[in-house]
């Protein structure tokens, strides 16, 4: 064996050998053979998908975000897709042209020895002019969460004007621009915030469009807007009979009321109420504090209020020898009273017992009218005067008197 591995020609044989065994086993010109058992189906969930087209000039809306996969082929180049997912599902709209379409989704950089059935394999997309104008950006907040007491002026945005770029149809439809502030607590003080932009329809719907910037600065001065005013007294109704009132005294005789500073300005004064036709005693009150119409607190809301009364007792009193005056007879003719006889009356007063004490027939005026009446028999009205608080009855009410002409 030495000697045949020494011998060059020996060692030139076996190369060539093994050279041809080889190249029998690499043979380029021959093909795989895959058995039936080898082949899997797998699926993929919401992979992914691409679109290109003219994004500087044109909207494109019902480009679906994901969609879903089945891929057929040899378990391992199956695996290995699904693994690694190294390759794209996409649309091509390069040379698409405005207004609504149907385009087929499409897949590359995958292996031919792999069948992919991408679901749904159509959609349809809409492609509009891409347009860019500038909105003045309103700010808004929750007036509810400005403290008792406290006013928001006006609100001031920086920078004041965005850039929104999207489809033609969607910025026609732009109706608010707002960056609202989100702020739970009562607000005191002047606040600044960095607030998202909102754009929205007429009907409050959010539009899909792109905000540059995206966050704005909005600045929300808040002042403390008080006012003291003084707390009027104002009586209602009328007090019982007998029951006087002396007094009705404030224990808080001021208030301090918030509002717009419009409203405030024109505000004097806020008033309590006391209902007296039902006070029979010496009383005290809670009564609330009543406020115009644009006041929005006032503290305190209620006062104690002290009312002071007097208690005047009824009492009857007959006044007797009212004389009763003839007026109103003719020149031509004479009268003479009938009845009563003596020509006066009496009354029976009701009154405060204190009025009625130095009263008398001098503070009352009693007569007959004889006007207009002719010769003969009469019996007319008996009036009387007197003082108008207090109330009176005569024993008569009508008086006979007998007109006879002079001779």
């Amino acid at each position: 064996m030495d000697k045949f591995m020494d011998n060059p020609w020996f060692i030139k044989g076996l190369a060539l050998v093994l050279a041809v065994l080889l190249y029998s086993s690499v043979n380029p010109g021959a093909k795989d053979v895959y058995v039936p058992t080898n082949q899997k189906t797998e699926d993929i969930k919401d992979y992914p998908v691409k679109a290109y087209y003219d994004t500087e000039n044109l909207v494109v809306s019902g480009i679906p975000n994901t969609v879903d996969i089945s891929l057929k082929g040899p378990i391992t180049h199956v695996q290995t897709a699904k693994a690694l997912r190294n390759f794209e599902v996409y649309i091509d709209l390069k040379d698409a042209k405005i207004g609504r379409q149907k385009v087929k989704l499409k897949i590359r950089e995958l292996s031919d020895k792999i069948k992919a059935t991408i679901k749904p394999e159509y959609v349809y997309v809409t492609v509009r002019e891409k347009v860019t104008k500038e909105f003045k950006v309103e700010a808004e907040y929750n007036h509810a969460n400005i403290a008792d007491g406290y006013i928001a002026g006006q609100p001031f945005v920086e920078p004041g004007e965005v850039k929104i770029t999207g489809a033609k149809n969607l910025i026609d439809r732009i109706a608010y621009v707002k960056a609202v502030i989100e702020e739970n607590s009562d607000m005191k003080e002047t606040i600044s915030r960095n607030a998202e932009v909102q754009v929205l329809d007429k009907n409050l719907n959010k539009l899909n469009v792109t905000v540059e910037p995206s966050t704005v600065k909005v600045t929300l001065p808040i002042k403390n807007n008080n006012k003291t005013v003084p707390i009027s007294i104002v009586q209602k109704g009328t007090p019982p009979e007998g029951v006087t009132i002396d007094k009705i005294e404030l224990e808080t005789r001021e208030a301090v009321i918030s509002g717009n500073e419009q409203v405030l300005k024109n505000i004097k004064n806020v008033r309590v109420e006391v209902d007296v036709s039902k006070i029979t005693a010496d009383q005290t009150l809670e009564l609330p504090v009543i406020i115009a119409n644009g006041v929005t607190k006032v503290t305190p809301q209620l006062v104690k209020v002290k009312v002071k009364v007097s208690i005047t007792t009824q009492e009857e009193k007959t006044i007797t020898k009212i004389p009763i005056q003839i007026k109103g007879l003719a020149n031509d003719y004479e009268a003479e009273m009938d009845d009563p006889n003596n020509q006066m009356i009496s009354l029976l007063v009701n009154g405060e017992g204190n009025k009625l004490k130095s009263l008398g027939p001098e503070d009352f005026n009693a007569y007959v009218d004889l006007s207009d009446l002719d010769e003969g028999n009469h019996e007319v009205n008996i009036h009387i005067e007197g003082p108008s608080d207090l109330e009176w009855k005569p024993n008569k009410s009508k008086a006979k008197v007998t007109i006879t002409t002079n001779a």
